[in-house]
Order: C-alpha cells, then sequence, then structure tokens
C-alpha cells in the first residue's frame, strides 16, 4: 500500500513526531510506502511531493515546524480542486491519505471522505479546540513558552511598577490564556468566551497594586469588551477559509488601562513565538502515538476517522466529530482562574 501525508493550518510543535511515528510503524509493521504532500492541501492540489521514508525522518522528533511545510490552501475554493486532488492522488499510486492538521485542514478532509478519498485524520492546534479530542499536540508547547514569558514578565513588572498586558494566541477559544495565566500566575485573564468589562479589569489593577505587586494581564487575541464588543483585526482581509487576522488587543487593552487608571502599561505579544521551536515531552509522546494509531487506522482501512485522545487512550473518531464544534472554555472553568483575579 503506498500511503500519502500532509500537514496543514499553521505549524505546530510535535507535527514532525507524528510524521516520523506513521513512517517508522507504517515501513517496519505494514511495509507500506509513502509520498509526502508539500505545502498543506495545495501538495495534492498541484502535485507538490517529496520522498518520504525512514532517512527522511531520521532526527526529526525535536524538530519543531514540519518538514513537509504547510498552508492555509482549501482546495473546495479551487475551480475542479477536488478532481485535482484525485487525479495526482492516483497519479502518485496513493491508495490512502493522512491528514494532519487542526479544524480547517480536516474539515476538507471530512469533505473528501464524504466524496471517496480514502483519508484519516490527526488533530493539531495549539489552541486545544478541536471538540474530538480532550487535547492536541502543541497546546502543551505553546502554554509552557507562554507560561515561561509570564514568569520573566513578573519582575520588570515590578521593578518598573508597570501594567504588563500578555496577549496570546486563541481566536475563539482562551485554553492558552487560562492554562498559562493560572501556571503563570497572572492576575486577570481575558478569553473570548467571556466578554470582559473594562472597569472591572481597572479595579483589578488597582487592587493589585494596592498589595505592592504589579499586575500581569493575560488576554487571548480573539477577546473582546463587553461594551462595543467586537474582536480586534490587524486586517479586514481573510484567509481561503475565512478567517480575518486577528490581533491588537493587548495593545488596545494597555491604552484604556493607562488611561483609565494613570498606571503605565505596556502590551507585550508572543504571537508566533508560540508556534515554534521544539515540541516540550508532552507533546511529542501525543503526537508519536497518534502518528502510530493513525497508521494503523489506514492498515484497517478505517477511513474517515480522526485519531483522539480520550482520557490515557488513543481511540477512533469520526471525522465529522472531532471537528464538527469547537471545544470551548466552560463558565465553571473559567471561574477556577477568577478566584486569583486582583
Amino acid at each position: 500500500m503506498r500511503v500519502g501525508v500532509l500537514t496543514g493550518g499553521g505549524d505546530c510543535p510535535g507535527l514532525n513526531a507524528v510524521i516520523r511515528a506513521v513512517v517508522r510503524k507504517g515501513v517496519k509493521e505494514y511495509g507500506f510506502e509513502f509520498v509526502g504532500f508539500l505545502d498543506g492541501w495545495r501538495g495534492p492540489l498541484e502535485n507538490l511531493t517529496t520522498p518520504l521514508g525512514i532517512d527522511q525522518v531520521r532526527g526529526i522528533l525535536p524538530r519543531g515546524g514540519t518538514i513537509l511545510k504547510s498552508s492555509r490552501t482549501n482546495p473546495f475554493k479551487i475551480e475542479n480542486g477536488v478532481e485535482k486532488i484525485k487525479d495526482n492522488l492516483a497519479a502518485n499510486g496513493v491508495d490512502a491519505l493522512i491528514a494532519i492538521g487542526g479544524e480547517d485542514t480536516l474539515g476538507v478532509a471530512t469533505r473528501l471522505a464524504d466524496l471517496g478519498v480514502n483519508v484519516v485524520g490527526v488533530p493539531k492546534t495549539i489552541d486545544n479546540d478541536l471538540s474530538g479530542t480532550d487535547f492536541t499536540f502543541g497546546f502543551d508547547t505553546a502554554v509552557n513558552i507562554a507560561m515561561e514569558a509570564i514568569d520573566r514578565l513578573h519582575t520588570t513588572a515590578e521593578s518598573h511598577h508597570r501594567v504588563l498586558v500578555v496577549e496570546v494566541m486563541g481566536r475563539h477559544a482562551g485554553w492558552i490564556a487560562l492554562h498559562a495565566g493560572i501556571a503563570g500566575g497572572a492576575n486577570v485573564v481575558l478569553i473570548p468566551e467571556q466578554p470582559f468589562d473594562i472597569e472591572k479589569v481597572c479595579g483589578y489593577v488597582e487592587r493589585r497594586f494596592q498589595s505592592h505587586y504589579s499586575p500581569i494581564i493575560v488576554v487571548s487575541e480573539g477577546a473582546m469588551p463587553v461594551e462595543g464588543g467586537d474582536m480586534t483585526l490587524v486586517s479586514g482581509e481573510k484567509d481561503a477559509f475565512g478567517h480575518v487576522r486577528l490581533g491588537g488587543i493587548g495593545d488596545r487593552l494597555a491604552k484604556e488601562i493607562e488611561a483609565r487608571t494613570g498606571k503605565e502599561a505596556r502590551a507585550v505579544v508572543l504571537g508566533h513565538v508560540q508556534r515554534g521551536g521544539t515540541p516540550t515531552a508532552f507533546a511529542r509522546w501525543l503526537a508519536t502515538r497518534f502518528g502510530l494509531h493513525a497508521v494503523t487506522a489506514v492498515h484497517e482501512k478505517d477511513y474517515g476517522t480522526m485519531v483522539a485522545l480520550r482520557g490515557a487512550d488513543i481511540v477512533r473518531v469520526p471525522l465529522a466529530e472531532g471537528t464538527g464544534e469547537l471545544k470551548l472554555v466552560q463558565p465553571e472553568q473559567y471561574a477556577e482562574a477568577e478566584v486569583f483575579f486582583g
């Protein structure tokens, strides 16, 4: 059997660990041959391929990013896109495809599976917002990077009596902000699921200064104020999946806090730093297990499924279930962080 592998969407620590596990087990236990498709869905769309065997995956376990590269290509927005993918898969003798990606990449995989393409999905997103799995690899790495930044910012905030606003990724789900904020001892955590009251935030800031310490506020890029509630955009342009580019809520919040409280405030935007670099041990472990189970699903011809973590077990769920809705922070989970506000 000849199996194609691609990685789509934003890069993420742990992608290479999945590729490595898929190839190592596929070759060793099932005698599979592999072909790598480059640049996400652009690969099978434009027939961009690369050899993928044992030699190509040596030494990639600790590497961030993806050796197969990525893009946000949506074949359903391209004329005859599905037909081109089917033709190129056939031309390369590909019997099945393993698609590694998040909501958008696996959304395409779901639709292709419905159209007869043999595909197995592997969930990837640093936002941890896919409903079909308890955790996605890359999330733990992003949280640790954000936490380390918060740890460092505490000392400079206190040295200068400043408010520091740390903007982290999280378009619709505030998991990174919540986990990093709690782990880093932030005084306020603001997430997309809970529109914030700027007056209340300023109250927390004042209360923190009264304790002779300086506030650290962690905010998701998609967080919105109650009054005039809208997302802060870098631009109005949309990608192939209809997403606008967010960014700027940290700076907007810092300026508002400074104007209302008279306290000096600065914004720190972590941005793509959260995506890059070496994956944590948990990310490598989870990504490796996902890869092992994904190639087994191909061997068993269990197509149209996605591997997922449920408790300590790796299970398979229908692709449609894994991408059907976003997993959001619930009020009771946010309430745990609110104990430490102020």
